[in-house]
């Protein structure tokens, strides 16, 4: 039986998928303050370019959390695996353009 995501009581993040080839994946994600992704498991290494200055919220599994200050083209990347909700913890509305690698070449 698959796990059932909580009851969401905050409004979703907006996901704007601008290229998606057999190399990567590029969404805009938009946030209006309070606005979540709701809980996700990164399956691809992926790269974060904030296009807004901003503060996250991050909910991480086993009920912990974590804050993240976003500037605006101060680019961070993370390993696939990851699993969280990510919530716009700031007053205003913010984005970020995520970049998965579908495959790695070596």
């Amino acid at each position: 039986m698959r796990e059932r995501e909580p009851f969401r009581c905050r409004p979703p993040a907006v996901p704007t998928v601008q290229s998606d080839d057999a190399h990567v994946r590029v969404t805009r994600w938009d946030f209006e303050p309070g606005a979540e992704t709701g809980w996700h498991r990164h399956g691809m290494v992926y790269v974060v370019v904030p296009v807004t200055d901003g503060t996250l919220l991050l909910e991480l599994p086993g009920g912990a959390t974590a804050t993240a200050e976003l500037k605006a083209g101060a680019s961070y990347a993370r390993a696939a695996g990851v699993e969280h909700n990510v919530v716009n913890a700031g007053a205003a509305p913010l984005a970020f353009v995520e970049v998965e690698l579908k495959h790695l070449e070596g």
